[in-house]
């Protein structure tokens, strides 16, 4: 065990250990749909701030696999917001990363240069690194992969090895997707044997093996993208009232967004779309009609939109 990491200080305050406590209600008040994955990634994240991890890895790794817009991402961005103080996640994707020189672009290629992977750690010294679409990544990429996993390190181009023991280290991937969307009424036990078995022919073995956990996230029914549209709105209305906008929705509002962001195949991020476009252009309207860019929400069913009930300028047709 290197000195270093011998030395790592860890959560060990009540108020510390309160916070840990409140981890699991926090993923699953912000991550809808996808109950079965909570218990792993929390038992994982927790074994991580007590210490418990092995200390030449990363406190943890996660195999997040399944279709687009079903919360993979935003998984990594609530717990390490959670862990971190508000901050994000260090982010790749890989579809940029598919040729041989990618190393190079990582990790530098010349002896004065980091590259963007060593630039993004830059006096970083604990949070989360993201690969989003690991499938698409060259397989000299992977090999730099397999050395985080090892040791929890990674060596830069100018010889300097940076220390990762205090990171989550963040897969994604979508291997398997076509499955989940047929399987929607399997039991998520076979869904989960299914897709992992595609992800252990697709992906290398040496690196899928050294992951902590493998989770498969589930497709987004209608019901649950509803409770998605409810808590989207609800950060919306926070956000812009952080901004000096202050919105009341009802029900009719809620309906309206779920018509225009509910989509099958690609989860819930078209949900987001259709919040923050019809919620921003109701205040949008107002500031330009009246001045006023607070209120109550109400549906123009005539024009098909979203308006501010404050006075007859809503009403006027674009």
């Amino acid at each position: 065990m290197s000195s270093e990491a011998a030395t790592i200080p860890f959560p060990s305050t009540s108020a510390q250990t309160e916070r840990l406590r409140g981890l699991r209600s926090h993923l699953e008040a912000n991550i809808r749909g996808q109950p079965h994955v909570m218990e792993r990634t929390t038992s994982v994240l927790t074994r991580g701030e007590l210490g418990l991890a092995h200390p030449g890895r990363p406190k943890g790794s996660f195999l997040f696999v399944g279709p687009t817009g079903v919360g993979k991402t935003e998984l990594t961005n609530v717990f390490t917001a959670y862990l971190f103080g508000e901050r994000k996640p260090i982010r790749f994707d890989m579809s940029e990363y598919q040729n041989q020189s990618s190393v190079e672009k990582l990790i530098g290629q010349a002896a004065d240069e980091t590259g963007l992977l060593g630039r993004a750690l830059d006096g970083v010294a604990e949070g989360t690194l993201l690969f989003d679409e690991i499938e698409k990544a060259h397989p000299l990429v992977l090999d730099l992969f397999l050395q985080i996993l090892d040791d929890a390190s990674i060596t830069f181009a100018t010889g300097e090895r940076k220390n990762l023991s205090r990171f989550y280290t963040v897969f994604t991937s979508n291997i398997g997707s076509s499955e989940v969307m047929r399987m929607s009424s399997a039991p998520m036990a076979t869904v989960e044997r299914t897709v992992l078995s595609r992800v252990g022919q697709q992906l290398r073995p040496e690196l899928v093996g050294r992951i902590t956990e493998k989770l498969v996230f589930g497709r987004l029914g209608f019901d649950t993208q509803r409770e998605i549209c409810e808590l989207m709105i609800g950060r919306e209305r926070a956000r812009l009232r952080d901004l000096g906008f202050t919105l009341e929705a009802n029900g009719d509002v809620v309906e309206f967004l779920i018509r225009r962001g509910f989509h099958k195949n690609l989860g819930a991020r078209p949900m987001r779309a259709a919040v923050e476009r019809h919620l921003q252009d109701a205040i949008a309207e107002g500031m330009l009609c009246h001045g006023a860019g607070s209120g109550r929400v109400v549906v123009d069913t005539r024009n098909e939109r979203l308006v501010l009930q404050a006075g007859e300028c809503s009403a006027v047709q674009q």
